[in-house]
Order: C-alpha cells, then structure tokens, then sequence
C-alpha cells in the first residue's frame, strides 16, 4: 500500500448527510496535512478539500455537493508522495516517516538480519517486518518486532537501523 510515488494516507468511508460531507478515516499520524485548499490524489481524481469537521471526522469536497455525487467517493483512497510529505510535515526528534524506514538495512550486533519491507500498526504499536537475510541460514523468510521496544539507532541518510532484542525473536519465528 506504500511506495515512494503513492503514500496511502486516508481512505473515504460513507456519506453523511445530504450536502456532500463524507466520513474520513485517517491511515497517517500527520492529521495536520487535511485542511481547507489542500488536494490530494485518488486513483485519476484529484480531490480538493472545502470543509473538514475534525470532531465528528468528515470531510467535503469541492464540487460534491450532493449525497449522489459524494456517494461516488466512498471507498476511495487519498494519496500523498513522499516529496510533500517531506516539505509539509515536521518531524519531531526520534520521528520518521515510514517510507523512509521501509527499504532500511536491519543490524543486530553488526550482524545483518534483514531489510525492512513493511510496517503494520496495531493498536497504536507500530510492527516492522523484516525479510530475513538468507545468509544467516534461518528457515524464516520474515520476522516481526515492535518498532520503539527494540530501536537503538536509525540512520536514514545510510538506510540502516541498529536494534537489540530481535535475534531471540526472529529466532523463535
């Protein structure tokens, strides 16, 4: 669902009401980036934001302004790239975006155990899966660990991540 062109960060839920609104269900921690004059991407459409009500999470779009027209939006995914992300969103310390983190090398003890190839939140706990470095010899091809618990050191610039704690983990996978 996210690669370095397309970055899923919403997707449209049903109608609500008669004048266009819609529900919006967030897929991003920047919550920040949907506001009034904003555009984003979904499939060949390009959606502009004309309202956001942020407490009863719903939104309208320029140009829909009936329950039919909205209607058609439903589903829908909105799309952000990497490159505005970048320009818009500030990070706070010991903060990345995830398109950064996916693709980074995975080092336990200066051993290599993988590359990052997906990230998964459950419940406010974000899991990364690795693919495991075939040389290592393990029968497991992946491996998950929960991001904050076993992080020591990220280095975006190098795309690689020290970590502690996993080797018991991915041994046990």
């Amino acid at each position: 669902m996210m690669n370095k062109d397309k970055i899923t960060i919403a997707k449209i839920g049903k109608t609500h009401g008669v004048k266009g609104w819609l529900k919006l269900h967030l897929l991003t921690d920047f919550p920040e980036q949907f506001k009034a004059g904003k555009t984003f991407q979904s499939d060949n459409l390009e959606l502009t934001i004309e309202h956001i009500n942020r407490k009863n999470g719903t939104i309208k779009f320029k140009g829909y302004n009936s329950i039919e027209e909205a209607r058609k939006l439903t589903n829908k995914i909105l799309y952000s790239d990497a490159e505005n992300s970048k320009k818009e969103i500030k990070l706070k310390k010991d903060e990345w975006f995830w398109f950064d983190i996916i693709g980074c090398k995975v080092y336990e003890d200066d051993k290599l155990l993988g590359t990052i190839e997906e990230i998964n939140r459950i419940n406010d706990i974000d899991y990364v899966i690795v693919k495991v470095n075939e040389a290592l010899g393990y029968k497991q091809k992946r491996f998950l660990f929960e991001f904050k618990r076993h992080i020591v050191e990220v280095d975006i610039e190098k795309k690689e991540i020290k970590v502690e704690g996993t080797i018991p983990i991915l041994e046990a996978s």
